[in-house]
């Protein structure tokens, strides 16, 4: 299961729409370290600026990885948080999260990054089964 949705939130989709910040509420709570990630990724661009913010650190378990993964590979997921941040979110490999400024769509370094040829270049013999 990807997320734990509690039983209120459950009734609240069964009777309509579920808002924003129900949603992250409960990305926060089920996928704790793929929040981590990405809100850390989100402040150090915010602090750092610059073109995007991304990490290259393995996640410490299979655990750890299934959460990026969920939360990445899910267009719900990913489209809510990408709104609340008000980031643009990218992702290569098992681990290499990228988030960069809204509407970075357009930018070199978005364009870059979501290129064959640099999912290519992030590959690695280590990464293989990750």
């Amino acid at each position: 299961m990807s997320l734990d949705v509690s039983p209120e939130l459950l009734e609240t989709a069964q009777r309509g729409e579920v808002d924003d910040a129900a949603f992250v509420a409960c990305i926060r709570d089920s996928l704790p370290y793929a929040w981590e990630m990405i809100t850390g990724l989100v402040a150090r661009l915010q602090v750092d600026g610059g073109d995007f913010a991304d990490n290259h650190t393995p996640p410490p378990d299979e655990q750890a990885r299934g959460q990026l993964l969920r939360v990445l590979a899910s267009d719900a997921m990913r489209a809510t948080l990408e709104r609340h941040f008000g980031m643009k979110l990218a992702f290569q490999n098992c681990h290499r999260v990228a988030v960069f400024p809204a509407g970075a769509d357009d930018s070199e370094a978005y364009r870059t990054f979501v290129t064959a040829r640099d999912q290519i270049l992030n590959q690695s013999p280590e990464l293989r089964d990750c």
